[in-house]
């Protein structure tokens, strides 16, 4: 018989960000169900309280399940995450870094401002929540997973500090993979393509313009068709669990080919 998507997950203990929607709500779900103990961390009170419902429903006692309001944008918000996460379930086994936001602009528009916005929320806190919970990591000979962008893979424009923050994970993925792989750590990124989330409307974007967006996006992607989330938070699952033990340093591409695609 084949084994589960999540071998060797049950009662890990994982700590997913930006757990309040989109991929880390879906990411959150879906390691609750393999029988996880799951920290959550996000802004928004809320919307985490949602992600807890969902994954209680998903099968996790409610005491599997712990929320964390933090800010990733403050240091010692970050070090709260992980420090709450050890004393609440005694360890930490998995991270999956998710928390991001997209800024729009290209070279000439977009301002300073924004592109140390786009870097630090992008970047800057995927290396702090790393560098901060690999002690724990490495005890338990655990992993990382990080949710990278097709945009870390390929150039695309009027979105540049996205694209460089999404490369600079990728390396960062490659890098501490490299570092920790003789001490037993595997990390790995996913690489969606366009996946049905909020994160452009909380760019700025429409309502009408994203349909227009989705609807056209089902042209730029080899299968004809958008993601949804649940299929980046499978593959999630898949490299945080046994099932990719001899799996490190990869940029996984969830995109339905568009990361292959040539313009003719």
């Amino acid at each position: 018989m084949a084994s589960a998507i999540g071998k060797g997950l049950m009662d890990r203990v994982v700590l997913v960000t930006g757990a309040s929607s989109g991929i880390g709500r879906g990411c959150a779900v879906s390691l609750a169900r393999e029988g996880c103990f799951v920290a959550i961390t996000g802004r928004n009170a809320e919307a985490l309280e949602e992600t807890k419902k969902q994954c209680n429903n998903a099968g996790a006692a409610l005491d599997k399940i712990l929320c964390i309001v933090a800010d990733l944008c403050k240091d010692e918000d970050c070090e709260r995450i992980i420090s709450t996460t050890r004393s609440h379930f005694g360890n930490l086994d998995i991270l999956v870094n998710n928390a991001g936001i997209l800024i729009d602009g290209g070279i000439e528009t977009i301002t300073m401002e924004d592109y140390d916005k786009q870097m630090h929320i992008n970047t800057r806190q995927v290396f702090l929540i790393t560098k901060l919970a690999l002690p724990h990591i490495l005890e338990r000979k655990g992993n990382i997973v990080n949710v990278s962008s097709i945009t870390g893979l390929r150039a695309f424009p009027g979105i540049i500090a996205y694209t460089m923050s999404k490369a600079a994970v990728d390396q960062l993925t490659r890098s501490v993979a490299l570092e920790v792989a003789d001490r037993g750590v595997r990390v790995n990124a996913v690489n969606p393509g366009v996946i049905v989330t909020k994160i452009r409307t909380r760019a700025g974007v429409s309502d009408e313009a994203y349909k227009k967006f989705l609807e056209y996006s089902k042209t730029t992607h080899a299968m004809g068709r958008v993601g949804e989330v649940e299929e980046v938070a499978e593959a999630v699952v898949f490299l945080a669990s046994e099932n990719a033990s001899f799996i490190t340093g990869a940029t996984l591409p969830i995109d339905g080919g568009r990361s292959i695609m040539c313009p003719r």
